[in-house]
């Protein structure tokens, strides 16, 4: 009675290693078979050690964790005796090994697997932020600088859609973990609702407070004031879709689906560029509408994603229903959603008050400075979205092995990030300082421009030699429970250290020395992080029971 289960369980451990065609440690084989209760402990670990004795699978020990490699003959063994696994049974194993992959999977494959569908994302993100401007710089300096100058209005507005989908992401994720469909619906539905909200607040914002907004940073320069309302009240004003997108993409990425995601961004970017020469210039046909035409086609590209999303959502998403009368207001489900949301809205909102500040700063030398400054910030996004994407795919699989308490795949995950990212924003400081006029020369720079900007783009990127850091550490904490930290790190960084240099420096009456702000700024930063991130993994440690690092 004994021989045949004991072969079954021989049979389902050769499939498992066969399945994941990497190690397994003995924690994951065990977890299956005693979740699922097909045998004992004992029984699973004599049928371990008889197929080591026969060489079907093959034992590493590491840092006292015992690791099976398949080997050649078992997988020949199983390829005879495959059938002899019931169907439902290698469905259990396959359906575990998926819905477990956080934990099973080699860190390495595991993080590219998740990071690099968000990379992409996050570089057509990138891609929707330089576009506007590129186009724009062909019309004017004055152009370039309104349009540059109604970025810490756009910036609040992402930060808004932006952290109550993490919020929505959140209890979605936690509600289909729980099996709770209906929760994991009034979510959806609630998000939708508080997107539509956030549409109108903002669109109250950008019919009122366009104008006084840019009479703030350029009272005197009445062309940039006119260009900036016309962009920041068309954007602001028709934003359903940026929110709506948010939203729509967040479902999509919370139950999986990161390639429709992915497509949905891929979309809204292409018309957007499509449309900004257009519109922009008065080709085929259209009315030349210069700077209103970039907001035109930023708006349009950002509402038909957002209809893309949803109609994915409802064709391809089963996992979520949405249902029109359920688009309502759940107060229960608000506080759940800004409960995480809501330091994600001020940690990036913190990026516009740093931006206004600058912008007056800069302007008390002159509109070129911001010129400079609105461009710069575009190019950086190009080295710094693959890093966030990099560090989003990161979070989820550092607060699954924390959660199961596998500290070595934390450390392997932490290290992995932190050597990408510290690579690629190695490669953007590269860029900045050995082409810097070939990047402004993108936005049609003029000689003063280029003479500025070259010298801000080599004093600034020293930064990216830093930030890489700076970023993956703030959200290891955040991951792990002590998202505070990263608030302190970012308030810090653009508020009480970014700011003030800034100002003081500018008190000298050289502009080059206030780019310096930027280099003594991410010095701070680092020096807390380091600290926070030692901190935070000497508490991992503690409550794991591991070994010190």
């Amino acid at each position: 009675m004994l021989a045949e289960p004991m072969t079954l369980y021989k049979l389902m451990n050769l499939y498992m290693l066969h399945q994941v065609n990497f190690p397994l440690t003995n924690a994951q084989l065990s977890n299956f078979f005693l979740d699922r209760e097909y045998t004992t402990y004992f029984t699973l670990q004599q049928a371990i050690s008889e197929l080591v004795e026969a060489g079907l699978i093959r034992m590493e020990t590491i840092r006292n964790t015992s690791q099976y490699y398949l080997t050649e003959d078992g997988d020949m063994t199983l390829g005879y005796f495959t059938q002899k696994i019931s169907a439902p049974i290698r469905e259990d194993i396959d359906r575990y090994i998926q819905e477990n992959k956080m934990g099973v999977l080699p860190v390495g494959r595991l993080l590219a697997g998740m990071a690099i569908p968000m990379m992409i994302s996050m570089l057509v993100q990138a891609l929707y932020n330089v576009v506007d401007s590129v186009f724009v710089a062909q019309i004017s300096e004055d152009a370039l600088n309104a349009v540059s100058l109604a970025f810490p209005l756009q910036n609040l507005m992402i930060a808004v859609g932006a952290g109550t989908a993490v919020g929505i992401n959140a209890l979605l994720s936690r509600s289909l973990g729980e099996k709770n469909q209906a929760m994991a619906d009034r979510a959806a539905n609630t998000g939708i609702f508080l997107s539509l909200c956030s549409f109108v607040v903002f669109a109250l914002i950008g019919v009122f407070l366009s104008r006084p907004f840019f009479l703030a940073q350029a009272a005197g320069e009445d062309v940039i004031v006119n260009y900036g309302t016309q962009y920041a009240t068309i954007c602001l004003g028709c934003s359903v879709g940026v929110f709506c997108q948010f939203c729509f993409e967040r479902l999509l990425q919370s139950t999986g689906r990161t390639f429709f995601a992915m497509c949905t961004q891929l979309v809204g970017a292409i018309i957007n560029i499509v449309l900004d020469p257009i519109l922009i210039f008065g080709l085929l046909g259209m009315p030349r509408m210069e700077v209103a035409g970039a907001a035109v086609a930023t708006v349009a590209g950002q509402i038909v994603a957002a209809i893309l999303a949803l109609i994915l959502n409802l064709r391809c998403n089963p996992d979520v229903h949405i249902h029109p009368r359920q688009v309502r207001w759940d107060g229960r489900v608000v506080r759940e959603i800004y409960r995480v949301g809501f330091p994600s809205i001020v940690m990036q909102s913190i990026g516009s008050v740093m931006v206004f500040g600058m912008n007056k700063i800069l302007f008390s030398f002159t509109k070129t400075a911001t010129a400079v400054f609105g461009a710069y910030f575009k190019l950086q996004s190009f080295v710094f979205m693959p890093v966030f994407g990099l560090n989003n795919g990161m979070v989820p699989v550092v607060s699954y092995n924390y959660g199961a308490a596998r500290l070595d795949r934390v450390k392997k995950t932490v290290k992995l990030t932190i050597i990408t990212a510290t690579a690629i924003m190695a490669v953007g400081f590269a860029i900045f300082q050995i082409a810097p006029e070939q990047l402004l020369a993108f936005f049609n720079a003029s000689a003063d421009m280029a003479s500025i900007g070259s010298v801000a783009l080599r004093i600034i990127s020293f930064s990216f030699l830093l930030a890489g850091f700076d970023i993956i550490a703030g959200s290891v904490c955040q991951a792990i429970g002590n998202p505070f930290y990263s608030l302190i790190v970012s308030v810090c960084r653009q508020l009480l250290v970014l700011l003030p240099v800034a100002w003081l420096l500018s008190l000298t009456g050289r502009l080059e020395l206030v780019w310096l702000a930027f280099p003594v700024a991410e010095c701070v930063s680092l020096v807390l992080s380091i600290t926070f991130l030692r901190r935070t993994m000497r508490a991992v440690e503690r409550r794991l029971g591991g070994a010190k690092a």
